[in-house]
């Protein structure tokens, strides 16, 4: 047997496939496949890389090189499941560092310029890796690239595209602060925060529940509403029993993507509702998870609960953050979205420990190249989270959630809670939109 040919040796088959690329592993393994070269017909190397990018996720990054004509060619592509909504990013730009952010681009990226009225349509560039004054390079020479043709051909359209290319330049140099608006389909669209982990006061994130159409351009489909509406027969499992079991399916592992189990079940927090509960274990990379999904719908009215944490006995309390809620804690200006930690059926203290073991996982795998202002900013922020774990700080941790799937335990069972606020309000218009509900039909349904 060739020696490239060679079966893996045992320890590899618990390595992870996406890796962090740290100076222990100089050489990260790289797949390489001859393929068509689309400039002159003869075949190149494509090669490929699966990575993590820091506070973003799995990638597989893809190179080709043509030795035969010189082509190169540069996509990045998701390594990670497509996630459950769309995604929406409103970029003010007013700085030469914000043009400087780094943005991971899908394939199913658009990009809104409002000021200019200019878009680039989703589908119409590869996925990749750039930053916001690329995408305006990007832009210029694909506009510059017909204009000698345009001038000898159609004059008048190539001095109006003249006159475009001098606004996209201005934009460079920032004579005036603009708006920059991507929105992804797929949700695998990113923006750096420079300040991270503090909150990005000029980046607003927003999700959104995809069409049918998009789902469709996706590959998704929905499953047979016959076979998941059809009766109960006789000898098949009912509620009771699912409530009892612990179910098991085969699943990836959300950090390294190696296939693992997930253990699914049904359970009911007191003075609370039911809820899904799923952990995963990798025996690959050693992760362990757990997620909650609310066992019941959107509730009539969100809910915002504020908890005073002074002590052991508030780090104690209950709590469950679902997958559309919202975490603050105004103390250290940070905000983490619902995509950040997901669902959690935790403890104050476990929610709080969990934000801290994500920064410190980022921070593990951030290279040369990252500015060391933000490695310090972070490292400050970890070791203020560590003065809250160990009770030396007083804080106020906040959950906002629109679906109102949210709760933290009370402490008192027979008066009110002075550490625990709970606030009922209607959802917004743009929440309802980020959840689905305007487009739901309730009249007539039948």
């Amino acid at each position: 047997m060739a020696a490239n040919e060679r079966k893996a040796e045992p320890h590899s088959v618990c390595k992870p496939l996406f890796r962090n690329l740290t100076a222990d592993d100089p050489e990260p393994e790289a797949t390489e496949i001859e393929s068509l070269c689309v400039n002159c017909g003869k075949n190149g190397i494509t090669r490929l890389l699966l990575t993590k990018i820091p506070h973003y996720k799995d990638v597989v990054v893809m190179s080709f090189n043509c030795e035969n004509c010189g082509f190169q060619n540069n996509e990045i592509q998701s390594g990670s499941k497509i996630s459950e909504k769309g995604i929406k990013i409103t970029l003010q730009i007013s700085t030469p560092r914000d043009l400087n952010r780094q943005v991971i681009k899908s394939d199913f990226t658009s990009v809104h310029l409002p000021e200019l009225d200019f878009e680039i349509l989703q589908g119409s560039q590869k996925g990749e890796i750039t930053t916001i004054e690329g995408i305006i390079d990007h832009s210029i020479e694909g506009l510059e690239q017909d204009q000698p043709r345009r001038k000898e051909e159609y004059p008048e359209t190539a001095e109006e595209i003249d006159k475009f290319l001098t606004r996209l330049r201005d934009l460079k140099i920032l004579s005036k602060p603009f708006t920059i608006i991507f929105k992804d389909i797929s949700g695998n669209c990113h923006v750096e925060n420079p300040n991270v982990p503090l909150k990005d006061s000029q980046c607003k994130i927003t999700y959104f529940k995809r069409s049918e159409k998009e789902n469709h351009l996706l590959g998704i489909y929905n499953e047979n509403e016959e076979a998941l509406l059809k009766p109960i027969q006789d000898g098949e499992h009912t509620l009771e029993d699912i409530e009892g079991e612990v179910l098991s399916f085969p699943t990836n592992c959300p950090d390294c993507n190696s296939p693992c189990e997930t253990n699914m079940k049904l359970t009911n927090i007191p003075h609370f509702k039911e809820v899904v509960i799923m952990a995963t274990m990798c025996e690959a990379c050693g992760h362990r998870t757990n997620e909650v999904k609310s066992g019941g719908g959107v509730e009539p009215l969100g809910v915002k609960i504020e908890v005073t944490i002074t002590g052991k006995e508030d780090f104690s309390r209950d709590l469950l953050k679902s997958e559309t809620c919202y975490m603050e804690i105004p103390e250290l200006e940070l905000e983490v979205g619902p995509a950040a930690l997901g669902g959690r059926f935790t403890t104050v203290e476990g929610v709080i420990a969990a934000t801290k073991e994500q920064l410190l996982s980022s921070t593990a795998f951030m290279g040369d190249s990252t500015d060391a202002e933000n490695v310090n900013r972070i490292e400050v922020f970890i070791s203020q989270l560590t003065d809250i774990l160990e009770g030396k700080r007083t804080i106020t941790l906040i959950l906002d959630d629109p679906a109102g799937n949210s709760f933290v335990q009370t402490l008192s069972d027979d008066g009110p809670d002075d550490k625990l606020k709970i606030t009922k309000y209607e959802r917004s218009f743009e929440q309802n939109e980020e959840l689905g509900l305007n487009d739901i039909k309730v009249e007539n349904y039948e």
